[in-house]
């Protein structure tokens, strides 16, 4: 980055984070205490870029600030910083990989893919965001962050609340691209990932009746089952369900054909 002033210019190499993949606890904790405060999107960048490439701002210097790098000391401007942030415009958007903070206190997370987690866990999660989305309400998502993180309660700060809302909305996105038959939005949908909470009508039995869907096609109708079932990996229990979707997709388009 160069600088004009009246200080001899300066190039300096920033390294910054390319993506929400390879932040560490570290800098998913700084982030999520930035978008805790609902910042707009330039400032939470720019904190973003002074505090992960280790730029230090002195102080004022005319209409740009006096700023320290490693051994260098230069002024920079509001041009170069709007210029600069742009390398981190992927915060703008969620997570295309499941991300989450690996420990809350002496709580260990569970795999932030869900793959060896319980298919329960993940429909009794799913449910509660859904509600969330719904509510807003921020005891739905430390309720989420008590199954995340394998304890009975647990109690988050703003950035930990932000980060269970990262973490099960980008593992949404996420299964819905590798189960993609299965996690189809519903006819209608207005929500960013078809959720079913704003179609109207009782959210509590629409919910309950994609769930009970999903068990029963699990268990083909066995209720002794059920119990086998909700034990399983998420993942297998995805693969299961998605392989039925695909072939019943295949079935209307073979029967809409010969109509």
């Amino acid at each position: 980055m160069a600088t004009s002033s009246d200080l001899p210019v300066v190039n300096i190499d920033l390294k910054l984070p390319t993506g929400w993949e390879v932040l560490t606890d570290k800098q998913l904790r700084y982030l999520f205490g930035l978008l805790s405060l609902n910042f707009p999107s330039q400032k939470v960048k720019t904190y973003c870029l002074f505090r992960w490439s280790g730029m230090q701002v002195m102080h004022r210097y005319g209409k740009g600030w006096y700023c320290k790098f490693a051994k260098d000391e230069f002024v920079i401007f509001a041009p170069q910083i709007n210029a600069a942030i742009t390398s981190l415009d992927w915060i703008d958007t969620l997570p295309t990989m499941p991300v989450r903070i690996a420990r809350i206190g002496r709580h260990r997370a569970v795999p932030a893919d869900f793959e060896g987690v319980p298919f329960e866990t993940f429909i009794v999660c799913d449910n509660l965001y859904q509600g969330y989305l719904a509510t807003r309400q921020d005891e739905l998502l430390e309720e989420i962050a008590a199954h995340l993180y394998n304890t009975k309660r647990i109690k988050l700060t703003a950035a930990e609340r932000v980060s269970v809302f990262y973490w099960f909305a980008s593992l949404k996105g996420f299964l819905a691209k590798v189960f993609r038959h299965f996690f189809q939005p519903a006819a209608g949908a207005n929500g960013a990932d078809g959720n079913m909470i704003e179609h109207g009508g009782s959210q509590y039995e629409m919910l309950q009746s994609a769930v009970n869907a999903q068990i029963r096609a699990l268990t083909k109708g066995d209720i002794t089952k059920e119990k086998e079932v909700l034990s399983l990996d998420t993942w297998r229990a995805l693969t299961e369900l998605d392989a039925q979707a695909r072939e019943y997709e295949e079935l209307n388009r073979n029967f809409s054909t010969k109509k």
